[in-house]
């Protein structure tokens, strides 16, 4: 993989980009250590109303492709209602500063990235059959990759939300963390690598706070990263890590032409 600056930026040392995600065999978990912090639910008695029981088609959902398998889209509304009667515990796939920062009530951090996972993710103790929403905001790339990882150690009824975080947060549906009223300025980075890596995935990080984004590469080699960091402006310095290249330089830089490596 190259390693370089982009443009005039100052150089500085970079952080392995191997082993980012991992994905392998997990232990198995404990369900008596799910407490009601943990468990990925909104708490008891939280909505003065519930709504009907109905019928969801999830046969219908669409699906993405991570890693070779297939992940079930769950659109908003289904994730809402399913919320709201308690039928998901729900998972964020985001770094643990976007977390901190606002994620949907009740659910748990469950970061795509393995290595800043940890050993201490809660949902190794949730039941294998529960159905399990995951999320993040790019809409669901980081999501997408944490469902399939779960799916490939026997989680059976895994989905991820459609629209992600974002939506969730412009609809004002319950919310916790210390800024759930801020909205991160939007900043689109826009790259090519060979097409060969069609398929594979593109990332950025901002390495200070820990917060990252992921997107797929496009037939041709193209790839668009959507970030929305908490406090992280134009001057602010970010990774752009492809199987490729690894570029580093401060974001409207980035943001402002084409990466290549």
């Amino acid at each position: 993989m190259k390693r370089r600056t982009f443009l005039a930026t100052s150089a500085v040392s970079l952080s392995a980009a191997a082993g980012c995600l991992g994905g392998g065999s997990q232990s198995e978990g404990d369900p008596s250590k799910i407490t009601p912090e943990t468990d990925g639910y909104p708490p008891e008695g939280e909505f003065e109303e519930t709504p009907d029981e109905r019928e969801i088609g999830t046969s219908s959902f669409g699906t993405t492709e991570q890693n070779g398998v297939e992940v079930k889209l769950a659109p908003i509304e289904v994730a809402h209602y399913w919320y709201k009667r308690r039928e998901a515990r729900f998972a964020d796939a985001r770094s643990e500063e976007a977390y901190g920062k606002s994620h949907i009530y009740g659910s748990v951090l469950s970061q795509a990235s393995e290595r800043r996972r940890g050993d201490d993710d809660p949902v190794v103790n949730w039941p294998k059959d529960d159905r399990i929403v995951c999320y993040c905001g790019c809409p669901h790339h980081l999501s997408g990759i944490r469902a399939a990882q779960l799916t490939q150690n026997g989680y059976e009824n895994v989905y991820v939300i459609d629209e992600g975080f974002w939506e969730w947060h412009g609809r004002e549906y319950p919310m916790a963390g210390d800024e759930v009223d801020t909205t991160p300025e939007k900043w689109v980075i826009r790259g090519e690598v060979d097409a060969a890596y069609t398929g594979r995935d593109a990332w950025a990080h901002h390495r200070p706070s820990g917060q990252m984004e992921a997107t797929d590469i496009a037939d041709g080699g193209t790839y668009e990263l959507h970030l929305k960091f908490h406090e992280v402006g134009p001057d602010s310095t970010i990774e752009v890590e492809t199987p490729a290249y690894s570029v580093e330089g401060k974001l409207k830089d980035l943001a402002a032409g084409t990466v290549h490596g």
